[in-house]
């Protein structure tokens, strides 16, 4: 499907600054700069101008002998400096046979500075050396807003890399010692401490721990690793230090394979026309057409050349309005403004309009749809006991330990107000759970692995739903009798249903992404009425599933947190990253919920249908008096009397500016639900 990725094409990107990896901050510093340059210079071109001097009735203040000149020698550097990036954008237009917003401007720029340039030497005439300058200064201005608005991702891939860490301890003959990770070979053996990156990817040959891969995989909960287990680069490891031996190295590394994909899918990102340019283009050809078409007339007709040149010119300077230069520039800047008050970054443009159009939202699971903790969702009593007094002994005994396990049962406890004591004489139970003396009594909470070791057989109805849900489950024993069981999985945000039937309610699919298992998947699928969900995908495998959705004939968006789903988020139509992610899922992303609310997803959509519609109207206003400008410029009411001369061309230019400006401020009206 060759759906729209990152345009380059607008206003604010056609020209060839945009084009060959130069830096985005660099052309936003250049459009400023050259912006306030030219708009100094305006300033004394406006009141060295005849019209204007007319109209402000200064003439005899600000006239001298050879102000002509000096007028010419200011219009020159505002044209050959401001208007630079203009005419560099016409021939990148013209080589590519695409002509757009950046032809017609240097077209009029070109036509009334040539023109003016003309009449001071001796043609007779009108100047417009006035038109030029504010015409620049508007589009200048525009561009330098638009560009400020979309963000490029090009720090994606820099993300990526930073996820490694840059040294290991390298377990050597001679002793431990810290190298660059740059440096490590495979059969190396680096050691790994506590809280620490592992270095890259490899086989745990010494220790056992548990390993957070949720950025890196999607995987919700900590992964198990002992020895033989293979480990990944980037990943973090848990409560205990491990011996790995490094398998692969530089490119050969999972995270440098999704470095890779990110790369290959930025690259292969199509292009789309922006509503400007193809508005741009109609009016360059009107101009040019009916400007040839005027001069010609007129000559026939019988009038002189400077009556029919003049003509033409005011003909090809009205075709270019003040207004449709700034009709998209000023809804984006306003839609921009409007979405960060309600946390919601815009980082792609044309993304952001594409957004109107979504038939599709795919959701990764972990740390989107759900908190990406464990937290306790159900407690089976077994024995006879209360709920609260199997929560309370379990707290009890967890609160000595920092498996992620422990943490849900123990924040459980406190969100329940359940009291509980300190434990007596905690012990671990490696990779089984953990003992100890709560009020005298030998408390455990094992994994259903110590049951079957020891012989105790726990037949459960509920436990075995709860099992066949994908959620784990472990087991309190008091005294070694079964007291209880609790079920943990990744917590699904409260605010998750709402985003989803609002999204339903707007004729969107919802679906979901996940690297968990099938039972799992499901069961958040039946909690969340989704239309659909692919489980046990692997980090590589998610982009594909993108294309799979988009091969149903649906425009769709990606929303995601972790480094597994940038791919992903660079190969949807729209790519959202959940603000509480990593950095490169940022960065990968046309669209940043800062709040980390999937409700704001749908925030999204409702803001780039109510821009698009601003974005109509402003065309409309920008472009459409030209269907009564132009005639009058050309002279087809010059019969009875009216023609319409460049000063009240200028007027309706004014007025229609106003309208534009007002109209994309109307956009401030639009409440976003969430």
């Amino acid at each position: 499907m060759d759906h729209a990725r990152h345009q380059e094409h607008g206003m604010g990107t056609a020209h060839p600054g945009a084009h060959g990896g130069h830096n985005h901050a660099a052309m936003i510093a250049d459009f400023r700069r050259r912006f306030w340059v030219s708009l100094a210079l305006t300033i004394p071109i406006l009141l060295l101008s005849p019209l204007i001097q007319h109209l402000l009735r200064l003439e005899a203040a600000l006239a001298f002998t050879g102000s002509s000149y000096v007028l010419f020698a200011l219009s020159s550097a505002v044209y050959f400096y401001g208007g630079w990036p203009f005419l560099k954008g016409l021939f990148a237009e013209l080589k590519t046979r695409k002509p757009a917003m950046m032809t017609l401007i240097a077209l009029a720029i070109s036509v009334a500075y040539f023109y003016s340039s003309a009449v001071v030497f001796g043609v007779q005439g009108e100047v417009f050396f006035w038109e030029l300058a504010t015409l620049i200064d508007v589009m200048l201005l525009g561009h330098w807003i638009e560009m400020k608005s979309v963000m490029g991702a090009s720090g994606a891939l820099e993300k990526l890399v930073q996820m490694m860490p840059s040294e290991a301890h390298l377990v050597a003959p001679e002793g431990m010692k810290d190298v660059p990770v740059a440096n490590l070979q495979r059969g190396d053996r680096v050691l790994v401490k506590p809280g620490e990156k592992i270095p890259t990817d490899g086989r745990v040959i010494e220790g056992r721990t548990t390993v957070n891969q949720a950025m890196l995989t999607g995987e919700s909960q900590p992964v198990e690793k002992g020895g033989g287990d293979e480990v990944i680069g980037g990943s973090v490891n848990g409560e205990s230090s491990i011996t790995v031996e490094v398998h692969k190295t530089g490119s050969e590394t999972y995270l440098s394979q999704v470095i890779e994909m990110v790369r290959r899918a930025q690259e292969s990102r199509s292009r789309t026309q922006d509503l400007a340019d193809r508005a741009a283009l109609v009016l360059t050809l009107t101009a040019l057409s009916v400007g040839g078409l005027t001069l010609a007339i007129w000559l026939v007709l019988g009038q002189h050349f400077e009556f029919a040149l003049a003509r033409m010119v005011t003909v090809m300077v009205i075709a270019c309005p003040h207004a449709l230069g700034l009709a998209i520039p000023l809804v984006v800047a306003v839609s921009t403004a409007l979405a960060a008050q309600h946390g919601l970054l815009i980082r792609d443009r044309s993304a952001f309009e594409r957004a109107r159009q979504l038939q599709a939202v795919v959701f990764d699971k972990t740390g989107t749809l759900t908190e990406g903790r464990f937290g306790v969702t159900d407690v089976v009593v077994l024995g006879g006991y209360a709920e609260d007094e199997v929560v309370r002994l379990a707290a009890a005994l967890e609160s000595q330990s920092e498996h992620p396990i422990a943490a849900g049962i123990v924040a459980y406890a406190k969100a329940k107000d359940i009291g509980f004591e300190p434990p007596k004489e905690f012990k671990a139970i490696p990779g089984k759970g953990a003992q100890a003396l709560v009020n005298g009594r030998n408390v455990k909470v094992v994994s259903p692995g110590y049951l079957e070791e020891h012989g105790l057989d726990v037949s459960d109805e509920r436990i075995a739903a709860l099992a066949s849900q994908g959620k784990t489950v472990v087991y309190l024993l008091i005294d070694e009798k079964p007291a209880g069981a609790v079920a943990l999985a990744d917590i699904i945000r409260a605010e998750s249903r709402e985003a989803l039937a609002r999204l339903k309610g707007m004729g969107v699919q919802v679906m979901m992404l996940t690297g968990d298992s099938a039972a799992v998947a499901r069961w958040v699928a039946q909690e969340m009425g989704l239309d659909d969900y692919f489980a046990e995908v692997l980090p590589g495998q998610k982009a594909e599933k993108i294309k799979a959705v988009q091969a149903r004939g649906l425009r769709v968006a990606m929303v995601g947190d972790g480094v597994n789903d940038a791919p992903a988020l660079v190969e949807a139509d729209v790519g959202i990253a959940i603000g509480a992610g990593t950095d490169v899922a940022i960065e990968s992303a046309d669209i940043v919920l800062v709040r980390s609310d999937p409700r704001d997803v749908a925030a999204i959509l409702e803001l780039s249908r109510a821009t698009y519609r601003k974005m109509i109207q402003n065309l409309w206003w920008g472009a459409g008096y030209n269907i009564v400008a132009i005639p009058l410029a050309a002279g087809v009411a010059y019969s009875i009397g009216l023609v319409l001369s460049p000063a009240v061309g200028a007027a309706l230019m004014s007025v229609s500016t106003v309208i534009v400006a007002i109209n994309a401020k109307l956009l401030q009206r639009v409440r976003l639900t969430a």
